[in-house]
């Protein structure tokens, strides 16, 4: 590998407007909106039940975006019932954004907000310190698993902290993605940072059935528009290309066999799909529900 190959992570301003430039060109958040609002109601129906309030853990909560989208259908079906809504999220930029998100939010006011400043692990080690395993009704971690160490540890940990009637949502790239190929394939070539793994649902389910934990599985079909990572020089399609291999300037430091092999896979059926003189990169998400 190169040695002017560097992780993406490494340098944050390059990764924030990679990341947002990722959002406008693919359907990431309209696919898990459709999941909140066609699934995950009947999901939730029989958390609160009986209850005078209901604890809801967020783990990785970001920017809250999607967390109020959660908790406006924990609202409509527990209606009235007061919700103590925790988040950790190791991020202080994005509790900010989150903070000022739940401000400019209304019909909030059943809802009790919480922040820590922690990564998941941190969360657990300052638990088990304080000898405090607090029960849970609904927690969910969004695209966060490839920031853990040790995956069946912190699914384990978590799926001990629910409640009777809990439900324990991970939502993550799937196993079918045109992400989870390019993993697979270029991983081993790519500058992956430490703090960083290569996950998709197809490992998480393999973990699942390993432990022997219940769930369901649901798949949720989304694209991202790479149609300018082909036009050369494009400053929009390098950014993508940076976001699709996890590196820094990857077009400037990449060695050009891996270059041109990524290139070629990228136009790969089995990563993405040509369409109207564009080019749709495979982003499928997939949602795993896993019970008590």
């Amino acid at each position: 590998m190169a040695s002017s190959m560097r992780s993406l992570i490494s340098d944050h301003n390059q990764y924030v407007e990679s990341f947002h430039l990722f959002l406008e060109n693919s359907t990431e958040h309209q696919c898990m909106l459709e999941f909140i609002e066609k699934k995950l109601p009947g999901i939730i129906s029989s958390i609160g039940n009986g209850k005078s309030a209901i604890n809801i853990l967020s783990v990785g909560g970001g920017s809250g975006e999607i967390d109020l989208q959660i908790l406006s259908k924990v609202q409509a079906k527990h209606p009235g019932v007061t919700i103590n809504n925790e988040v950790i999220e190791p991020s202080s930029e994005q509790i900010l954004s989150y903070k000022e998100r739940v401000a400019k939010t209304s019909n909030l006011e059943n809802i009790k907000f919480t922040w820590y400043k922690e990564t998941s692990s941190e969360y657990e080690s300052r638990m088990k310190e304080k000898k405090e395993f607090k029960k849970w009704d609904f927690i969910h971690m969004i695209q966060m698993l490839y920031y853990v160490k040790d995956l069946p540890a912190t699914i384990q940990y978590f799926h001990s902290l629910l409640e009777a009637k809990a439900k324990l949502l991970i939502i993550l790239v799937s196993g079918t993605s045109g992400w989870a190929r390019l993993w697979k394939k270029y991983g081993p070539r790519l500058p992956l940072n430490d703090l960083c793994i290569y996950v998709s649902s197809a490992d998480i389910k393999e973990q699942l059935n390993t432990i022997g934990l219940k769930y369901q599985d649901y798949e949720l079909p989304s694209t991202m528009d790479i149609t300018n990572c082909f036009i050369k020089g494009n400053k929009e399609g390098e950014l993508l290309l940076d976001f699709l291999t996890e590196t820094c300037y990857f077009s400037k430091t990449a060695p050009l066999d891996l270059k041109n092999e990524i290139m070629e896979e990228l136009k790969k059926p089995e990563c993405s799909e040509e369409k109207d003189g564009k080019v749709f990169f495979n982003n499928n998400l997939s949602a795993i529900v896993i019970e008590p």
